[in-house]
């Protein structure tokens, strides 16, 4: 095992065996997101935003640019893992809004991977030969997850796929900027693999990732929270022309005072029905309703992602996954 720097001192077991239920309003919960951004930003020396555009890295986000502007601290910077199959909507929005806020966005991407799709004109699902890629990659596939296959299909929600794609990306982007933390927007009740995670987690192991720690302030946020926070919080705070009490969209193009999608930090994606914002390969809407408006208490958050992924969530996220 790596010795951790030695500056850092976290409690790593802040938030063990806690719930969403332990944080009975919202103002708790935000309350709390702050608290764990203020720890993090004065404890580590490097840290950055692990930011997809999404309706959780997004408040991860708007809490750390609220917890810079009103405690002067320097903004961290924004990681992007960029896995070549997006929706195009999202890449708009992300450059819409790192603009508007003034944000160094910095791409974590397999090129290796990228490279080979391009130079062979591939589309998703067609097979990337093994050998064919970079050292470091083959012995991720071979070494790390014990793939013996000759081929792996190019998609994102693939054991193999998300590996590369994803993990590799974001390992290979910490360690060449000497990233010590990175701040995450997951949360205990959206998937199983992620309901024992605690506000500050380690990833130390050398063999595995480059050494740095997990900063994971919304943890106690459920869905219905993430977007009672934007309504009341962060879409009035961000966009002058919002309504200052909140408003919540009942429509796709209900926005008021002559807004449009462009004009608020949430993907339209949302408003189209989506839950949940994978790949543009594997991610299908929940519903026709703007997905705040949906049964959020009875159905599954991520049941439009592709289910071979979700079933491996506990391996993937031992590997480094988010």
């Amino acid at each position: 095992m790596s010795d951790f720097p030695e500056y850092v001192d976290v409690d790593y077991a802040a938030g063990e065996g806690e719930h969403a239920e332990d944080y009975p309003t919202l103002e708790d919960k935000i309350e709390r997101a702050v608290e764990v951004v203020r720890t993090g930003l004065e404890e580590y020396d490097h840290p950055a935003v692990m930011w997809t555009g999404g309706k959780d890295s997004t408040l991860t986000l708007y809490v750390v640019k609220e917890v810079v502007e009103q405690f002067d601290y320097e903004l961290p910077p924004t990681v992007f893992i960029d896995h070549y199959q997006h929706f195009d909507e999202l890449l708009g929005f992300v450059d819409r809004w790192a603009d508007e806020w003034g944000l160094e966005v910095i791409f974590a991407r397999n090129t290796d991977v990228g490279d080979y799709v391009d130079a062979h004109d591939l589309d998703p699902g067609d097979d990337i030969s093994v050998d064919a890629l970079s050292e470091h990659n083959r012995h991720h596939v071979r070494n790390i997850l014990e793939y013996d296959e000759e081929t792996f299909p190019f998609l994102l929600d693939t054991y193999v796929g998300n590996h590369l794609l994803k993990t590799v990306a974001l390992n290979d982007t910490l360690e060449a900027a000497g990233i010590d933390g990175i701040i995450s927007g997951i949360r205990w009740d959206e998937q199983e693999a992620r309901a024992d995670e605690t506000f500050f987690s380690p990833r130390h192991d050398p063999d595995i990732y480059p050494p740095h720690d997990r900063i994971q302030p919304i943890l106690q946020f459920d869905e219905a929270d993430v977007w009672d926070a934007f309504w009341f919080y962060v879409v009035p705070e961000t966009v002058p022309a919002f309504p200052d009490d909140g408003y919540v969209p009942q429509a796709y193009d209900d926005l008021p005072n002559d807004l449009d999608h462009e004009d608020v930090p949430v993907s339209p994606k949302y408003f189209a029905g989506f839950r949940s914002l994978g790949s543009e390969i594997s991610t299908e809407k929940s519903d026709e309703e703007p997905a705040w408006l949906q049964d959020l208490e009875d159905t599954t958050e991520r049941a439009g992602r592709a289910q071979d992924k979700e079933d491996l969530m506990e391996r993937l996220r031992d590997l480094g996954y988010m």
